[in-house]
């Protein structure tokens, strides 16, 4: 899978990609990250890539020109209004819709993913409109720009592409996988530390007791940490249950 970046801080990105799961995948060649400098297709000789907002206000805002001339020049198709199947193009900005594990899951099965960086006050209204596929925020909170979000996408997504982990199921038992659940508490050695042990059904060494210990517990921390994912994993399963019912039985 390949990753593009379109950014004004290229440097930003040197040393998050080559650290931990993602820069082990582009060692291996499962992945491929290519950062961008949106400054290349800046047209003056100050290579200005922001200008005022219309109507007045505060701060700058990214011009449109630049970041349209970026994306239709990695993906010439885009010029003429074409999407290829397996691409997307994604806006980091605070107006974005909240990105999740469902959409990392999507994202990693993407032949390419191309991330815009925002910046300053915001990006013209019509690379929203016209450019991207979807704006995304990575959170309810505004930052300085997009290159921790894209930083944080690409993470989560690339983790998910097959071979990236060691164990194809540790994506899988883990928060926010297959049963939409935090993961359960996990313990190491020593089994007693400072007098806090470790509890005795994971020292048993009965499979089929750690498992349903293990159901039972991520099923509490989630009550305690995040009630809204129990909500959520509830709806989904009476959702599914009302697809499941024969209409003439009722």
């Amino acid at each position: 899978m390949i990753f593009h970046v379109v950014t004004i801080f290229p440097d930003f990105f040197r040393a998050a990609f080559e650290q931990g799961v993602v820069g082990k995948a582009r060692a291996a060649g499962l992945i491929e990250i290519r950062v961008h400098d949106l400054r290349d297709w800046t047209r003056d000789r100050h290579r200005t890539v922001d200008d005022r907002p219309f109507g007045g206000g505060e701060g700058m805002l990214l011009k449109a020109g630049p970041i349209f001339e970026a994306v239709e020049s990695i993906w010439p198709e885009r010029r003429a209004g074409e999407k290829i199947p397996g691409q997307k193009v994604i806006l980091l900005s605070a107006q974005g819709a909240r990105f999740h594990q469902a959409r990392a899951q999507e994202f990693s099965k993407l032949s390419e993913l191309l991330l815009i960086c925002g910046r300053y006050e915001g990006v013209d209204e019509r690379v929203a409109e016209h450019l991207v596929d979807e704006e995304l925020s990575i959170g309810d909170f505004v930052l300085s720009g997009g290159e921790l979000g894209a930083a944080v996408i690409i993470d989560a997504t690339a983790r998910l592409i097959a071979g990236v982990l060691g164990n194809e199921n540790s994506a899988v038992a883990e928060s926010f996988g297959e049963e939409g659940l935090l993961d359960c508490p996990q313990y190491t050695r020593p089994a007693e530390f400072r007098g806090w042990t470790v509890p005795e059904v994971l020292v048993g060494g009965n499979h089929e007791e750690i498992r349903k210990w293990r159901q039972r517990a991520a099923a509490e921390k989630t009550g305690r940490i995040r009630p809204d994912l129990l909500r959520s994993v509830g709806d989904k399963e009476n959702a599914k249950r009302s697809d499941d019912e024969d209409p003439e039985q009722e």
